[in-house]
């Protein structure tokens, strides 16, 4: 791998100069609305990490917090659980550089004197796969539906494990999207579904998520997203106004 990439840390001091990664224009309500959770959430441990090159080009990022500050279902006491892991184009996978940010983060635990990392993969959109992961030394040691929780342990203890996010989604009749700024595309999601929903006379309950408390609870993998429909789960992560229209006219069928 090349030797002058680096992984800058984002703090609240120099977010301005690095920026968030996922959503350039500073115009964008998404980057307000991410800035002020990370600013929030930069006091409890979280921590962003952005993949540069020698030439200043950002290629992809890694954001990790404490577990019990986790925004995804996951029950890691004392370890860093990792949100988001992504290198942005393709000619940059498969160089190295997904580890190099996985390596990061294992350090960074190992320095907090940590029980260890875990992460939540799928083979679904929006969420690392495994491979990469079990390259670098974790295991799997939970599974619910197509989802895998994996850790890499520096200390012996109790495994993490995920917990019944399906049990959560009886509680949500009607049309319901829960939605957190975790995610700097969930704000504009939010505001096009319920657009649509108006359009079409569909009385769709929209709630954002604004503790981790609630997203560790929540009724998706995911945490910070979940369309639903009376008790059934129809979306964990962001999806497109198409998306959601043609979801509406197969709900109009049935």
């Amino acid at each position: 791998m090349n030797s002058t990439i680096e992984a800058i840390s984002v703090t609240p001091e120099n977010v301005d100069t690095h920026g968030l990664f996922c959503v350039r224009s500073r115009k964008n309500p998404g980057y307000t609305s991410k800035l002020a959770w990370f600013l929030r959430e930069y006091s409890k441990g979280l921590r962003l990490k952005i993949l540069r090159d020698q030439n200043g080009r950002q290629m992809g990022f890694i954001e990790y917090t404490p577990a019990e500050e986790a925004w995804r279902p996951v029950e890691a006491p004392g370890y860093l659980f990792i949100h988001c892991m992504y290198i942005y184009k393709k000619d940059d996978k498969g160089k190295g550089y997904a580890s190099f940010l996985i390596e990061n983060c294992i350090e960074d635990a190992r320095k907090q004197g940590k029980a260890g990392v875990a992460v939540t993969t799928s083979d679904g959109p929006w969420i690392a796969s495994k491979e990469v992961f079990l390259k670098n030394g974790f295991e799997q040691v939970d599974q619910r539906g197509g989802f895998e929780l994996l850790c890499y342990p520096l200390a012996k203890g109790p495994a993490p494990r995920l917990p019944d996010w399906e049990a959560k989604q009886e509680q949500y009749d009607g049309w319901q999207l829960l939605f957190a700024s975790q995610c700097p595309w969930h704000q504009k999601c939010a505001e096009e579904l319920l657009g649509l929903a108006i359009e079409r006379g569909v009385p769709l309950k929209v709630k954002e998520i604004r503790t981790s408390a609630a997203a560790r609870t929540g009724p998706s993998a995911f945490g910070t997203f979940a369309l639903a429909k009376d008790g059934e789960l129809l979306e964990y992560h962001y999806i497109s106004k198409t998306r959601f229209k043609n979801i509406l006219e197969k709900s109009d069928t049935e």
